[in-house]
């Protein structure tokens, strides 16, 4: 009898498997074609999510990267004017004690331009206060005579323009300037 019962069983184990492979519609050696597998990889539970997944949220990673790398362009700009300015509205304050017959705002134009060797010269525009007397550009004819008198203030503005594009989208469409100032007092 204990064997006429293991046989059953073994049987009906036998014949539990050979209809669950008729039940399916092919077995595991046929190829299917390229749609056919991919249906079913988004049909089979949860293995199609993270492509969906992906595709919706990589578009809006890529853009907040780009966004962090222009915005860190635009302050490593606007760190380099600054110091560029300042130092320049120093360099000015010292060539008031070395009168020369050149020009005292192109000196400090080139000055300036040399300190910032990243920034685009020629787009670069200066505004000088010599002792009260503004002057635009990077020339001023008699500036000589503006830095002769101590105690005078002379301020060196520097406007540059930048770029706020991300991903093709223009984040400043009047465009955008970064502005510098620096003022010392002759001595």
């Amino acid at each position: 009898m204990k064997i006429s019962s293991f046989l059953r069983g073994q049987a009906m184990v036998l014949t539990r498997g050979l209809n669950r492979a008729a039940g399916s519609k092919r077995t595991s050696g046929a190829a299917r074609c390229c749609g056919e597998s991919v249906r079913a990889h988004l049909r089979a539970g949860d293995e199609g999510n993270t492509i969906i997944e992906t595709a919706l949220v990589l578009p809006i990673l890529l853009s907040v990267v780009t966004g962090i790398f222009v915005v860190g362009v635009l302050y490593n700009n606007y760190l380099m004017l600054t110091q560029a300015v300042g130092s320049g509205a120093q360099y000015l304050q010292t060539l008031s004690t070395s009168p020369s017959g050149t020009d005292p705002c192109a000196l400090t134009y080139a000055y300036i331009t040399g300190a910032a060797p990243n920034l685009t010269p020629a787009s670069i525009s200066l505004t000088f206060t010599l002792n009260g007397v503004v002057t635009s550009g990077n020339s001023c004819a008699g500036g000589w005579a503006n830095l002769q008198v101590p105690g005078a203030t002379v301020t060196v503005q520097a406007t540059y323009p930048c770029n706020l594009v991300i991903m093709g989208v223009n984040f400043a469409p009047g465009g955008c300037h970064l502005q510098a100032k620096s003022s010392q007092i002759l001595y």
